[in-house]
């Protein structure tokens, strides 16, 4: 595997020197930075590229999800922070994983693996001159590689931090946040219509009120969601 390059922004020095250690423990990782504030890990974004951007949520000046909202195009993000009440925020944001301190060798593996999938499948769509050409994905679950073309996928429903990925052949459960999978589906195709829904607009067969219908499974139109998925549709 190539070397991917890490950045660690983190106001606590025996914070920063933790994740260092850890991630000495995957040859594939190389800490080009480790930084107390923000502002100093945004210059050096500017000067250089970062695969893995570790970042603290709770900071002075600028906090990490504010400092994440200032980025164009973001490095892979695994937030990290004492405070577990952020956690909806850095879902929100696309967050890749969201380590809550302290925590493990183990648990932190975990949170690179996610990152480590999401650079590999992204660049399908961020290098291709014609995205459109390409009708699959790519995504890993349980020891395995699924490859997913796009007109099989059904829908997408959040499932605590991971997602349930419904085709019509078959369930898959890939540990990766709903967001994150979002930003891998084509919006031509794919629709959110509800906060814990995506479907596949092509797949549906009728809707009724607040509710969609893909097969037999009956599906919510979010409130804030509707009008803008309505308008999709060329039906508002």
């Amino acid at each position: 595997m190539e070397q991917l390059k890490c950045m660690i922004v983190d106001d606590e020095p025996i914070a920063r020197d933790i994740l260092k250690t850890y991630c000495t423990h995957l040859s594939y990782l190389n800490v080009i930075a480790s930084v107390g504030n923000a502002l100093e890990a945004k210059n050096l974004l500017f000067e250089q590229k970062v695969d893995i951007l570790f970042l603290d949520i709770n900071m002075p000046v600028i906090d990490g999800v504010t400092f994440l909202k200032t980025l164009k195009n973001p490095p892979q993000v695994i937030f990290t922070t004492a405070y577990k009440e952020y956690a909806l925020d850095a879902f929100d944001l696309a967050a890749c994983d969201y380590l809550l301190k302290p925590f493990s060798l183990e648990r932190f593996i975990s949170a690179v693996d996610k990152a480590v999938d999401r650079l590999q499948v992204s660049p399908h769509f961020q290098n291709s001159p014609e995205p459109n050409q390409i009708d699959y994905i790519f995504i890993r679950t349980e020891g395995k590689i699924f490859k997913l073309h796009f007109n099989e996928i059904l829908f997408a429903e959040a499932s605590g931090n991971n997602t349930k990925i419904v085709t019509s052949e078959q369930t898959l459960f890939p540990a990766m946040t709903f967001s994150g999978f979002e930003e891998l589906l084509p919006k031509s195709v794919f629709s959110r219509v509800h906060r814990s829904f995506i479907v596949n607009k092509s797949r549906i067969s009728h809707m009724e009120g607040n509710r969609l219908f893909i097969k037999s499974t009956e599906i919510p139109i979010g409130s804030n969601f509707r009008e803008g998925f309505l308008k999709e549709l060329g039906l508002h």
